[in-house]
């Protein structure tokens, strides 16, 4: 089981989600069967079914917790219960809000790896969110050189041995991110733009196809959620504020 350790601090009683703020939760996935049983409940019959589909006990458990948590954070920014939360799903299955309650604003995105999420919320703009667990990759130089741009493939040649697994995890979730936000899946080819992955450097999407003024209507962080591994959120414009908290242990 992987240990969960961060250093983002716990939230307020009742977080408020303005439109110049951008909220990111971590959270870890191994729960006691009691908040299972809990989160269960937040469910749909269409996510009870999935989550009964999973081989592996943990791929399951983590799936219900996954969903319920999110459910329970959207239920208290629409002050709704978890369980009436809907959801509906765009051309490459990006969830939303459905019906009445997108009429709020509240736009949402989870990722989740090696036992921990993060789930971000934004409100009348589109937001994105990866998370990867930063490991050596045998085969890291040949997938950059498959997948990153160019200019990426360059950067991360240049970076020394050491900080290559914290570089090619760097640029991977600021590139899902950017996917993510977009919802356009893997129709859009990971080469098509370029973002920052040098440790230490800013996270910064540089160019999209070509255009510094495609790349500029988006702002992209990166986030350190818990030891070892690396993330990144991305949301439209420039003029937001991030807030970030952990789910209790």
């Amino acid at each position: 089981m992987t240990s969960f350790r961060s250093t983002w601090p716990l939230p307020p009683a009742k977080p408020t989600l303005s439109e110049d703020e951008l909220h990111v939760w971590v959270a870890s996935l191994n729960r006691p069967q009691t908040q299972l049983n809990q989160f269960w409940q937040h469910l749909a019959e269409d996510e009870r079914a999935r989550a009964s589909r999973f081989y592996f006990d943990h791929d399951r458990e983590h799936y219900i917790v996954a969903r319920g948590l999110l459910r329970q954070l959207l239920g208290s920014y629409l002050n709704l219960p978890a369980q009436q939360i809907a959801f509906a799903y765009g051309e490459h299955g990006k969830p939303e809000l459905a019906a009445e309650q997108a009429q709020s604003g509240v736009r949402f995105n989870i990722s989740h790896a090696q036992g921990v999420a993060l789930l971000a919320f934004a409100r009348q703009r589109e937001v994105g969110v990866d998370i990867e667990q930063v490991r050596p990759l045998e085969d890291g130089e040949q997938i950059a050189e498959r997948v990153f741009s160019q200019n990426e493939v360059a950067v991360f040649t240049a970076v020394p041995a050491n900080q290559k697994p914290q570089a090619f995890f760097n640029c991977w979730t600021r590139k899902e991110a950017f996917i993510k936000v977009i919802g356009e899946g893997l129709s859009c080819p990971l080469d098509s733009f370029d973002v920052t992955l040098k440790p230490g450097e800013p996270a910064e999407l540089l160019q999209v196809k070509g255009s510094r003024e495609a790349a500029a209507r988006w702002k992209l962080e990166n986030l350190e959620p818990a030891a070892g591994y690396a993330g990144a959120v991305i949301a439209e414009g420039r003029e937001w504020q991030l807030r970030m908290w952990q789910w209790p242990v």
